[in-house]
């Protein structure tokens, strides 16, 4: 048998044939040697001022790891706070944090009645804070007569076009009693968009008598309006004239609960809009009680929505006792009206005393 002849593997020529050349292990390694120093990257200088450490931690497996950034400076920030808006700034601001935390966490409670407590206090109040304090210049009188405790009925007089002495009247409540005011309103008020949910929120509900009588029952302060759509929009020429107070049916839902009416009399809100026409044409094509013309609205547009200044008082009188009326006294038409008719006549007297000790409509 001849001998096989013994093709060499080369670095050259084409893949599996070969070169033809014989490389001696020595020539290789100085061939390899000279490429992977030829690849060898140049170190860079160290820079003079070296960067901040990092700190790492071991990992599971004991490789190192990047520590988590540090956490946000909040001391920081409460100082800043603090210089720009001083103390009171900066506990508004930690409570509105801790709103928006409670708002996006869904800690917060809604009633059967939807109303949301915390959206109320945190955003709805303040908004009308400003309006009340500021605007109106609210001065009250006869807070001792808001209950502490328990439930009561607030019935007021209603006026000014707009239904503002309601919203004014919570917020005074709420900041001088203390107490949340659950309001009576209208059906034409939830069925209203995006106006009928909002009320839901600020503590209104149905005014009917077994909504009344389901939160004086446990224990609310309720507010009413016997009033209705004829009280805000008379005309300014009948302007502190109570209208007709309905059947007495917030007095009957009172006496079924036994809790007291507090008459509360409201000077003021007469003149934020005064009323001086109505498109009726238009307001029953559009469902609604009446279109207001004031002397400024509609002819300046948007700005004739603004209400004038007028300096506002408010005055809660002494309770009327209902739980001392015999049972069945709800369910008496001639004891109602004589209630009914004590407390209007109570509100009447007042606000033409109020109106007496008002020095100006606007001061």
């Amino acid at each position: 048998m001849a001998d096989a002849d013994v093709i060499p593997i080369g670095s050259g020529g084409r893949p599996g044939r070969g070169s033809g050349r014989r490389t001696t292990p020595s020539a290789a390694a100085r061939a390899l040697a000279g490429s992977s120093a030829r690849r060898k990257p140049k170190r860079r200088k160290a820079p003079e001022t070296p960067a901040e450490p990092v700190a790492v931690v071991p990992d599971v497996e004991g490789a190192p790891v990047p520590e988590a950034p540090a956490a946000f400076d909040f001391a920081g920030l409460e100082r800043v706070v603090r210089e720009l808006f001083g103390d009171e700034g900066e506990r508004r601001v930690a409570e509105w944090l801790a709103f928006l935390r409670r708002r996006l966490s869904g800690n917060y409670e809604v009633d059967e009645f939807g109303y949301d407590e915390d959206l109320t206090d945190q955003v709805l109040l303040p908004l009308l804070r400003p309006l009340a304090e500021k605007w109106f210049r609210v001065e009250v009188r006869g807070v001792e007569n808001i209950p502490s405790d328990g439930g009561a009925l607030i019935v007021a007089n209603h006026s000014g076009t707009m239904p503002l002495d309601g919203l004014v009247t919570q917020l005074i409540v709420a900041d001088h009693g203390h107490r949340p005011l659950r309001t009576l309103a209208a059906d034409l008020v939830f069925q209203t968009p995006f106006v009928g949910e909002l009320a839901r929120k600020g503590g209104a509900t149905l005014a009917s008598n077994d909504d009344a009588e389901r939160l004086l029952g446990r224990g609310d302060l309720v507010g009413v309006w016997p009033e209705g759509f004829k009280g805000i929009g008379k005309p300014f020429s009948e302007r502190y004239k109570l209208q007709r107070f309905g059947r007495g049916g917030f007095v009957s839902a009172a006496m079924r609960t036994g809790v007291p009416i507090v008459p509360c009399s409201i000077v003021g809100a007469e003149e934020i809009y005064p009323l001086v026409g109505n498109i009726a044409s238009l307001a029953r094509l559009l469902g609604v009680p009446y279109i207001p013309i004031t002397p400024f609205f509609p002819l300046l547009g948007p700005l004739g929505l603004i209400p004038l200044p007028s300096k506002w008082l408010i005055e809660f009188g002494e309770p009327i006792r209902t739980d001392d009326f015999p049972d069945g006294a709800a369910d008496d038409p001639m004891l109602v009206f004589n209630v009914t008719d004590q407390v209007r006549e109570t509100i009447q007297q007042t606000l033409y005393t109020l109106l007496m000790q008002r020095r100006s409509v606007f001061f």
